[in-house]
C-alpha cells in the first residue's frame, strides 16, 4: 500500500465559519426546455463568492487530513450510468497519473457501505486521491485527467464529487385545481445536507469566509455545472436574474439612510470573506 501523509494546513487556525443565513432570495421561473418543470434558484448561493479552495488552505471536514478536504468519505455512485462514466476513467488512468492504481489492480477501487457502491478508503481516503508526492501532485486523480486533457471535470467525475457544494433537490407540486408540476431546486449543499453526521464535520467549506473568496460570482464560476445540473436553456435565464440581484444588493450601498427596502440577501460568508479583504 501506498503512504499518504497528510500534514496541518497553515489555514486551519483562520477557517471559521459563520452561521447560515436563515433567509434566502430564491427565483422561481419555469424550464424553457421542459413543460410541467420549475426551477428553484437559491440567489443567496448563486451570487456569492464561494471558490473551492482544496489545496489552496482547505481545512477538510477531519481536522486530522485537513490536506484531504472531502475526499476522506469516498465517492457513493448515484446509479449505474455515474458508476460506468467513471469506470472508462479509471482503465485509462496511467501510472503516472493515479498513485494509487497498483492498489486498484491488486483489490479494487470500489467498496460498498451500508449496501452502497462507493470509491474504496486506502489509507484514510478515497483511493482516487493522489497524495503530495505524487507525479502529478496532491488531488483527484479524476480532476487532474480531466483538466490535463480539456475535459470539464463534471464530466469524469463521481456525481456527488462534482456536484458539491451545489445542491439539486426534486419535488412534485400539486395546486390547488390538482394539476401538477415538478419542482428542481438548485441550492447550497450545507452541512444539513450531509445529514445529521454534517454537523459532526471538524470543518466545513460553505460556511466558512475562507472559502468565499473568489473573484466573481458562483453562478459564472460554476457554469459548467449549473449548466449540468439545469440545462443550458434554463441557465440562460437564470443569469440575467442573477445579474438583477447583484445590482440590487449594490444599489442597497446608495440608498439614503432610515430607506426601507425589502432584503436582499447576501451569503454571510461572503460578507465576512469581503470585510476582510479575503479575495483571489
Amino acid at each position: 500500500m501506498t503512504a499518504r501523509g497528510s500534514q496541518p494546513s497553515p489555514a486551519t487556525g483562520l477557517a471559521r465559519e459563520v452561521g447560515e443565513p436563515t433567509s434566502r432570495t430564491w427565483v422561481e421561473f419555469d424550464d424553457p426546455a421542459e413543460e410541467g418543470r420549475r426551477l428553484r434558484c437559491d440567489l443567496t448561493w448563486l451570487t456569492s463568492d464561494y471558490r473551492c479552495i482544496f489545496g489552496a488552505g482547505c481545512s477538510g471536514i477531519d481536522a486530522d487530513r485537513p490536506d484531504d478536504g472531502c475526499c476522506v468519505l469516498g465517492a457513493h455512485f448515484t446509479d449505474d450510468e455515474d458508476r460506468d462514466r467513471v469506470e472508462a476513467v479509471v482503465r485509462d488512468l496511467g501510472d503516472e497519473e493515479w498513485e494509487l492504481r497498483e492498489d486498484a489492480l491488486a483489490d479494487g477501487w470500489t467498496e460498498t457501505e451500508d449496501g452502497a457502491l462507493k470509491t474504496r478508503v486506502v489509507d484514510g481516503a478515497c483511493i482516487l486521491l493522489n497524495g503530495p508526492g505524487a507525479p502529478m501532485g496532491a488531488g483527484c486523480a479524476l480532476h487532474q485527467y480531466a483538466v490535463a486533457r480539456g475535459l470539464e471535470p463534471h464530466t469524469v467525475k463521481p456525481d456527488v464529487c462534482w456536484q458539491l457544494p451545489l445542491r439539486r433537490t426534486y419535488r412534485t407540486v400539486t395546486q390547488p385545481d390538482e394539476t401538477e408540476y415538478l419542482e428542481v431546486s438548485i441550492g447550497e449543499y450545507t452541512r444539513g445536507g450531509w445529514g445529521p453526521g454534517g454537523h459532526d464535520l471538524d470543518w466545513y467549506c460553505t460556511s466558512s469566509p475562507l472559502a468565499h473568496s473568489g473573484d466573481a460570482p458562483l453562478f459564472r464560476t460554476s457554469e459548467a455545472e449549473l449548466v449540468e445540473l439545469m440545462g443550458r436553456e434554463a441557465y440562460e435565464v437564470l443569469v440575467p436574474l442573477a445579474e438583477a440581484h447583484l445590482a440590487g444588493v449594490a444599489a442597497l450601498h446608495r440608498v439614503p439612510e432610515g430607506a426601507r427596502l425589502l432584503p436582499l440577501i447576501v451569503h454571510p460568508a461572503t460578507v465576512a470573506a469581503r470585510a476582510e479583504g479575503r479575495r483571489s
